[in-house]
């Protein structure tokens, strides 16, 4: 998603009439208080904040240091801060104040992963990484931010943005709209990067594009005793493996052949000592799902598996799920607005395919509608993966596309209420 050639400086006040190679007409003029005139510059502003984030990556709940500096640059912009009694993360607003309020919304965690990208900006904090693109939304939303405060005054409307924390943890977007800070917006968008569509392209689609990611643990209590006298006990490990082997073959056979569902046991764990028959064995594992009736099926199942086949060797078992947000569905008619305005731009847009990743972005998708978009960061390691790495050419053509798409859809919201007023 290169936006300019490295050897040219584009002026991003007047739209470019002909396009070239790598040229594309630009609708978003920087001037003033920025001292930006280019699509270079703006681009080298944004890699230079993007690489900030990504040396000091913060986990989940203790995003501090970013807090701080979100608030120094949208500060700095003379960006409009609303005050959050939350630890960490940020609200923000741009536009008049009247008409319609759209949200733009990303997160701020990192995870914690050792980094072995070899970047020269790689984290300087040891066992934490951004592997989830976090750093790269970010700086995505505060490029926007930048775009947007140039033309506040010709807004039909507002401009919330969300800085959220806790996303990996589930645990960020429901504080958020408990606040009550959220309550006028009309529109949800967010983005996420996508390591399997290549950069200059977004995934775009109607419907459900994430799973409601559910967490289980199984607790299987058996009789400890020694190694030798297996039957004077009850040994819970191969009750445990039965129950593992159960869970993954049989949960998805109980959902419909053309619902997607994902069951994986990730984590087993069970006594201390070679000779020793332990008491109590653990397992801990995710249901993924595309809707509550499927997530319901699901979890019926996990129990009911648990419990027969402890009983069978003579075990008992206690299941406990945790609280999880429930799978990301798009607006088709926002989809559609989004897809059109990418396309508008000269951006190429596939239409994305589900994936079974959970996205705490559903919390908001449950108060308004909304459309989550994935931003192609260039083929290569996934998620959550020690070398996953966000290709920072995207970064100046996302923050236009975001600053676009919201500026359109207050124009259409605002229309809207027009009419309905006459």
């Amino acid at each position: 998603m290169k936006w300019y050639r490295s050897d040219e400086r584009i002026p991003i006040n007047r739209a470019i009439k002909k396009r070239g190679k790598g040229r594309r007409p630009v609708r978003c003029p920087i001037r003033g208080r920025l001292n930006i005139k280019t699509m270079k510059q703006l681009q080298e502003k944004l890699e230079a904040i993007f690489q900030d984030f990504h040396r000091h990556p913060e986990i989940s709940a203790k995003e501090f240091r970013t807090t701080k500096k979100i608030k120094e640059y949208l500060a700095e912009w003379g960006v409009r801060l609303i005050a959050l009694p939350l630890p960490t993360g940020a609200l923000a607003e741009i536009g008049t104040g009247n008409g319609p309020v759209a949200a733009l919304r990303c997160d701020l965690d990192a995870l914690p992963v050792q980094e072995e990208t070899g970047l020269p900006y790689a984290s300087e904090v040891p066992g934490r990484m951004h592997a989830c693109g976090h750093d790269f939304h970010m700086t995505s939303v505060l490029g926007a931010a930048m775009l947007l405060k140039e033309r506040e005054s010709r807004l039909k409307g507002t401009v919330r943005l969300i800085f959220q924390p806790a996303e990996e943890i589930n645990e960020g977007a429901d504080p958020m709209l408990r606040t009550g800070l959220l309550g006028d917006v009309s529109e949800y968008y967010g983005i996420h990067a996508d390591p399997e569509i290549d950069a200059g392209t977004l995934g775009i689609r109607e419907g459900a594009v994430m799973a409601c990611p559910d967490h289980f643990r199984i607790r299987i209590q058996g009789r400890g005793g020694h190694g030798a006298q297996p039957h004077l006990s009850l040994n819970p490990i191969p009750c445990a493996a039965s129950a593992a082997l159960a869970l993954q073959q049989a949960v998805p056979g109980k959902i419909g052949p053309f619902s997607p569902c994902v069951l994986s046991v990730c984590r087993i764990q069970a006594g201390d000592a070679w000779n020793v028959i332990p008491g109590q064995a653990l397992l801990e594992g995710t249901l993924r799902t595309m809707s509550d009736t499927d997530r319901a099926t699901g979890i019926s199942a996990i129990r009911q598996i648990a419990e027969y086949t402890a009983k069978a060797w003579g075990c008992t078992a206690e299941t406990a799920f945790f609280p999880a947000p429930p799978p990301v569905v798009n607006n088709a008619e926002l989809a559609a607005f989004a897809a059109e305005t990418a396309r508008s731009l000269g951006i190429g847009v596939i239409r994305q395919e589900p994936g079974m990743i959970g996205e705490d972005f559903a919390e908001y998708l449950r108060e308004k509608p909304g459309c989550f978009i994935r931003v192609g960061t260039g083929i290569g390691p996934g998620l959550h993966h020690s070398k996953f790495r966000a290709d920072p050419s995207a970064l100046s053509g996302t923050a236009e596309y975001l600053a676009e798409l919201v500026v359109r859809r207050l124009d259409k919201m605002s229309g809207s209420q027009s009419g309905k007023e006459s």
